[in-house]
């Protein structure tokens, strides 16, 4: 090949290269304005994105939790802001705060009464109700263990039947799937299901027992879902023909009213067995009707 070929060869081969890297850069631009300029709710927003932006202290807000609205509802050494449900304090014998987190105390280690019976514990619940809102806490179980966090309770329906210190309303199931049994009767029993009704997403995160997890929860309208380690596992709409079937197939079904929309409380669940929360916040959000 002579000079000249070589020359215009040398021509084309940058002009061909120049092209090339003009095409990527655009493509990455592309790219890059359609994330900039996508708008996220609640629940649609990254959680991992949002926890890098919060500090990494259990039990304490960022400038960025208070500027969105967010508060502690346990503030690492106090049980301000709770009770035990249908009790005007919390039962000290099964619930304490352990390095930074409220421990439910498992049932071989609560004192007993003079008849040689354990002391009567129960759930333990917010003194505030809350109707639209998004819920982050951390969460840990001892092998074995099975609790939940619960919303939407109304407390005088949860004591107008036995037991009257067991609060009824939806459920985060809380749990060592691994060594729990009920995590066999179905996915819709086991980690960060919404109990007995929807089973989270069967590839969901779950950290080893001992390890806290972190978990997320948005209540908006008819609207709920649940979150894991940074991962939506499920979501549900109350109006629909689907979870209507599902409550009909739960233990859910006979109770008046139990999935009826109210400012409901925020409970943690006695279930005898021993588990930690810390970190526990909450913001209200906006109601659908925009009131």
């Amino acid at each position: 090949m002579n000079d000249s070929l070589r020359g215009n060869a040398r021509g084309h081969h940058r002009e061909r290269s120049c092209r090339s890297v003009a095409l990527v850069c655009w493509a990455l631009a592309l790219a890059l304005a359609a994330c900039g300029t996508t708008e996220s709710s609640p629940s649609e927003s990254s959680p991992s994105a949002t926890q890098a932006e919060r500090t990494a202290e259990p039990n304490q807000l960022s400038p960025v939790d208070v500027e969105a609205g967010w508060r502690l509802l346990f503030d690492g050494t106090s049980f301000d802001g709770w009770r035990g449900l249908g009790r005007d304090e919390v039962p000290a014998e099964h619930w304490t705060i352990d390095e930074g987190a409220i421990r439910k105390v498992p049932s071989g280690e609560v004192p007993t009464a003079a008849d040689g019976q354990p002391l009567e514990g129960g759930d333990i619940m917010t003194v505030d109700t809350f109707e639209d809102f998004e819920l982050m806490f951390e969460w840990k179980v001892a092998a074995g263990a099975n609790s939940g966090i619960k919303y939407n309770v109304s407390e005088e329906m949860s004591t107008s039947a036995p037991p009257v210190h067991a609060a009824l309303g939806f459920e985060y199931q809380i749990l060592d799937d691994d060594g729990h049994p009920d995590a066999q009767n179905g996915l819709n029993r086991t980690a960060a299901a919404l109990y007995d009704l929807i089973g989270p997403a069967p590839n969901k995160q779950l950290r080893p027992v001992g390890e806290f997890n972190e978990s997320r929860l948005v209540f908006r309208g008819g609207h709920g879902e649940h979150w894991l380690n940074g991962a939506k596992v499920l979501e549900f709409d109350l109006e629909t023909d689907a979870f209507a079937e599902r409550l009909a197939a739960s233990k859910y079904q006979p109770i008046e009213g139990f999935a009826d929309r109210r400012a409901g409380h925020i409970v943690l669940q006695d279930h005898g067995d021993e588990v930690w929360f810390r970190s526990i916040k909450i913001r209200q959000l906006e109601s659908p009707g925009g009131h």
